[in-house]
Order: C-alpha cells, then sequence, then structure tokens
C-alpha cells in the first residue's frame, strides 16, 4: 500500500483509521486500498494497537425481551462506529454475572457494557481498574465506572404506584426479578419508600423474566382469594406473564386486575389490552450507552454520567379498583 501510494507505512495506517491525514490522502489510501483488495489483518491489528475492537455486552437477562432489543440496539450502534459487540448472558444469576464479567476482561475486550444484576458487588471498581465499564440502569458500586447511563428510578417507582393510586388501587403486588442475595437495588428500594409514603399495602414477589417462569409466579399469587387489586411488573416480560396466568385463571384485565409495566417494549402496545408501562426511551439508552463506552476506550477521561428520566404510558391495562 505504501509503495502504491507513495507514502510512509505509518502514514497509509494512519489514513486507513481516518486520522491524522487530510481527507484528500484518505481517499487516495482508501482508493488504493480498493484496486489492490487490501484488507487489515484483525489479529495484527490487534497486537499492533493493544485492542481488539470487541466491546463486552453483559446483559442481565435475555430472556426478557427489553435486555434483547437493548443487546441489538448496542450491537448495531457499536458496528456503526467500527466496534464489534461481544454479547453474554447472565441468566438471571448474579454469580453467573460476576463470573463472565471477569471472563470478558481476560479477553481483553476493550470495553465493558453492563445492566447490572447486582450493582452492589465490590467486583466492579476491580474491572474499571483493568477496563473502561459503563454500566445502564444503576450506577456501580464505588463510583469506578467510567460512564453510567442511569435510570431515574425513584421517579419510575414514583409514576407508576402514584397512577394506581389515583385509580383507586390500594393492594398491589409488585413483581421483580432481584433475588434476596441482591436486595440493595434502588428501584427495589423506592417500592418501599413510596408505598409508606402513598400509604399503599405493597407484597414484593421474586418473578423471573422468562415468559414461563414469570407466568407461574403470577399463576401463584393471583389463585389466592386475597389476591391484591393491580401489579406493577419491573419489566414488561414480566408483565406479559401475568397476562398469561390472568387467561388460565379467568380474570379481566383490568375489570378484575390492573397491570402495569416497566420499560415500554414495542409489543406491550399490542396487546389486549394494551399495556400501561415506564418508558425509558430504549433509542436513547443504546445511543448515550455506545457513546460514552467509545468515548472512554479512546480518552478514559471523557466519562460522564448520564440520567435517563421516565415517562408513563398509560393504555388499557389499568382502570380503577373495583
Amino acid at each position: 500500500m505504501a509503495q502504491a501510494t507513495g507514502l510512509s507505512p505509518a502514514a497509509v495506517s494512519y489514513a486507513l483509521r481516518g486520522i491524522q491525514t487530510s481527507e484528500e490522502t484518505q481517499e487516495r489510501v482508501r482508493a488504493a486500498a480498493d484496486e489492490l483488495g487490501y484488507e487489515a489483518h484483525p489479529i495484527a491489528r490487534a497486537l499492533a494497537s493493544g485492542r481488539t475492537g470487541m466491546v463486552g455486552v453483559l446483559c442481565g437477562s435475555l430472556g426478557d425481551y427489553w435486555q434483547q432489543s437493548l443487546a441489538v440496539g448496542i450491537g448495531r450502534g457499536l458496528l456503526a462506529r467500527d466496534r464489534y459487540a461481544l454479547i453474554v448472558d447472565a441468566v438471571s444469576d448474579p454469580e453467573r454475572e460476576l463470573a463472565m464479567a471477569r471472563q470478558l476482561r481476560d479477553q481483553r475486550v476493550d470495553g465493558l457494557i453492563v445492566q447490572p444484576l447486582d450493582p452492589s458487588a465490590s467486583l466492579w471498581a476491580e474491572l474499571a481498574e483493568a477496563m473502561p465499564v459503563v454500566s445502564i440502569g444503576d450506577a456501580l458500586d464505588g463510583g469506578r465506572s467510567q460512564g453510567e447511563v442511569v435510570f431515574d428510578n425513584r421517579r419510575g417507582v414514583t409514576l407508576a404506584l402514584e397512577h394506581l393510586r389515583e385509580l383507586g388501587h390500594r393492594r398491589v403486588a409488585v413483581f421483580t426479578p432481584t433475588r434476596a442475595s441482591t436486595p440493595d437495588r434502588p428501584a427495589d428500594v423506592h417500592v418501599n419508600a413510596e408505598a409508606e409514603r402513598l400509604r399503599l399495602e405493597v407484597e414484593v414477589v421474586v418473578a423471573p423474566q422468562s415468559l414461563e417462569e414469570a407466568t407461574d409466579a403470577a399463576f401463584r399469587m393471583l389463585k389466592t382469594p386475597d389476591r391484591p387489586s393491580a401489579v406493577f411488573c419491573f419489566s414488561d416480560s414480566i408483565a406479559y406473564g401475568v397476562y398469561a396466568a390472568t387467561r388460565e385463571l379467568g380474570l379481566d384485565v383490568p375489570g378484575d386486575l390492573a397491570v402495569c409495566g416497566y420499560d415500554s417494549h414495542p409489543m406491550s402496545a399490542l396487546l389486549t389490552p394494551p399495556l400501561t408501562t415506564v418508558d425509558w426511551d430504549i433509542d436513547g439508552v443504546v445511543e448515550a450507552a455506545v457513546g460514552l463506552v467509545v468515548d472512554v476506550i479512546d480518552d478514559p477521561s471523557r466519562g460522564r454520567r448520564v440520567v435517563t428520566e421516565p415517562e408513563l404510558r398509560v393504555r388499557a391495562s389499568t382502570a380503577g379498583a373495583l
């Protein structure tokens, strides 16, 4: 390439990466590359640069439809920035999450995007010493991540519970994927505080995000004679399980049970009845997370905190208590 263009090898390398050279030089080098059929060797490039071009994307559970959409969006966003996503699934297991995070570090990914099951784990601060880490949803232990796209969970919980209270509901079941081993997730903490403020009787139920397991958890709750009049789910995927359980039990939504979700998956508007849910603007989350991780890989000092504000999408799945 250098011989064909009359440039130095260093200038050719810079031009191919689009840095430290003029647009004219870059076009000249790209034209020569096309003519010669040149392709960069990824392993050689990684050895020379110390980078792999890979970004780890650690999902809490790909059984959750919103996280599936998030992973797809991040993968496409990274590809548009000439990076590749290595997507792994913690299958709702906090211990597996930490094991997978270590494995991604050992595979020398350039950075890590994580929507943590256990944001309080001490490992996150250790990982942030080894590679750029960007969290989605909750801030990580120690505040050592290079970037954060955090959700205003207090506002999201308040929007949902105030809506149900205004409709006359006083007994609300809250379905959460949080396990007993990770009790300090901000959204769950806010539920208790807001329930006390609003004088709601709340029962928190652990419900996995897979449809089958969420349906089973909802069925056990709803078949009892003293079931609540409303359910607030910390995932639209869990709400889909609640819908399935109500149909199995012959209950009407919202006549017998009001249902509210928490992440506004596109399918939620297509349900019968359409699901009321808290919208976190997934496109904005993807854009912010991809932009952050690319920025901090190139320059760790460019890390920042982005706060995502929620919006309540009121639909026909919530109505006044009977």
